[in-house]
C-alpha cells in the first residue's frame, strides 16, 4: 500500500526554484532513503511534507487524503512526525516533560496528564533513555539528545516518521547503536523516510533509495544500484568518476 505520495512538487524562494517537479512514493512498512549534495532539497522536501512550508505546486497524499499545504499541528495528528537535523529539544524540561509534549499534542492524545506521563516513560524506555527521565533536556549528551529528539516524535504516534540526519555528529558505535534503534522502529510496523549522508547507514537501512539534485529527483532505486549508478556517481564525486 502507498503510505506517502507526492506528485510534480514544486517550492520557489522569490525566484529560486528549491524544489521541482519531485515525484516520490513510500510504501507502508518501507524506509525510504533521500540523499543528496548539500542543498539539493532533501530538509526541503520534509518540511513540505510536514506543513513547515507551504507547497509552490504538486500535490501530497498520505493514506488516501490530500494533506498539501496543511498547517504542521494538522500533518502531526494525520499520522506523520519528524526528527530535525538541527535538534530542537525544550532545555528546561526533563527528558520527560520533552516526551509528554508528543502525547499531549499528536495523533491520538492521552487523555490526562497521568496517561501521557506513564506513556512517556514507555517511550523513553523505547529509545534507551528510560534512566534519564529526570534529567532537563540541556543536560543530556549529543546521542542522549538525538534519542531524545527521536522519542518526542514517537509519542506522537505516527504512522510515517521523517528522520533528518539522525547520525549525524556520532561516532562509528553510536551510529551502529542508532541503525540498530531505526530497524527496531520498522519491525513495530512505523513506515520511515530517512535523510542521511552517511553512505553506509543509508544503504544499510534503506529498502529504497530517491536522490535530489539542484531541488530534482535524478535517480531512484534498490541501494546497491544507487551507489553504482553514474549520475549519482557524477554529483558527488564529479565527471571524471562517472558518466551520466
Amino acid at each position: 500500500m502507498v503510505l506517502l505520495k507526492i506528485e510534480g512538487l514544486c517550492r520557489n524562494f522569490g525566484g529560486l526554484r528549491a524544489i521541482h517537479n519531485v515525484d516520490l512514493e513510500v510504501h507502508e512498512g518501507e524506509i525510504v532513503g533521500l540523499i543528496g549534495p548539500n542543498g539539493s532539497g532533501k530538509t526541503t522536501t520534509m518540511n513540505l511534507i510536514t506543513g513547515f512550508l507551504k507547497p509552490s505546486g504538486g500535490r501530497i497524499t498520505f493514506a488516501g487524503k490530500d494533506i498539501t499545504g496543511l498547517p504542521r499541528p494538522r500533518v502531526c495528528r494525520e499520522g506523520i512526525a519528524r526528527t530535525f537535523q538541527l535538534i530542537k529539544p525544550f532545555l528546561e524540561f526533563t527528558a520527560l516533560q520533552n516526551v509528554m509534549v508528543g502525547r499531549i499534542y499528536g495523533c491520538h492524545p492521552a487523555p490526562n496528564m497521568k496517561v501521557a506521563a506513564v506513556e512517556a516513560q514507555a517511550t523513553l524506555e523505547q529509545v534507551g533513555l528510560g534512566g534519564k527521565a529526570a534529567v532537563c533536556a540541556k543536560d543530556l549528551r549529543l546521542m542522549e539528545r538525538k534519542r531524545l529528539e527521536l522519542g518526542r516524535a514517537l509519542a506522537t504516534r505516527p504512522k510515517l516518521l521523517l528522520l533528518d540526519e539522525l547520525m549525524a555528529g556520532l561516532n562509528h558505535a553510536e551510529a551502529e547503536d542508532a541503525m540498530g534503534l531505526v530497524r527496531q522502529l520498522r519491525a513495530s510496523g512505523i513506515t520511515i523516510l530517512i535523510v542521511e549522508h552517511i553512505v553506509k547507514a543509508i544503504v544499510g537501512l534503506s529498502d529504497r533509495i530517491v536522490v535530489l539534485n539542484m531541488g530534482e529527483k535524478i535517480a531512484e532505486g534498490l541501494p546497491q544500484d544507487i551507489i553504482h549508478n553514474p549520475c549519482v556517481v557524477d554529483v558527488y564525486l564529479g565527471k571524471d568518476h562517472a558518466q551520466c
